[in-house]
């Protein structure tokens, strides 16, 4: 059984998809909808890797504290480790839930989604 903010997540996502045409949302509700055991999770050094400084990445599952951030992202997930909130705000980046994400108005051309 999936909990509750999870499910209202994918129905926040879902309904954003289909009022505003954007498939992200609808591909990151999709990845979310998945077994707990096939959700991804995302180092911070893969984000360091394939993120730009001031780049907004949505990660349909979990952020993980392995591997350092040096740039200021924001980064939206379903959840993050202790550890990976304390770095990425170190770095001076901005850590969000994914309903945060969409309810900032950010362009969907404009976020990368790590998996």
């Amino acid at each position: 059984m999936k909990n509750r903010q999870l499910m209202d997540t994918i129905q926040a996502l879902e309904k954003a998809s289909q009022e505003s045409g954007a498939a992200l949302w609808g591909a990151l509700a999709g990845e979310l909808d998945r077994s707990k055991r096939s959700r991804v999770a995302v180092n911070l050094s893969s984000i360091e890797r394939f993120a730009d400084e001031g780049d907004v990445v949505a990660v349909p599952g979990k952020v993980l504290a392995a591997g350092g951030l040096s740039k200021p992202v924001k980064v939206a997930a379903f959840s993050f480790s202790e550890g990976a909130l304390e770095k990425i705000r170190a770095a001076g980046g901005e850590p969000m839930s994914l309903t945060e994400l969409l309810e900032a108005g950010v362009e969907p051309s404009q976020i990368r989604i790590m998996k």
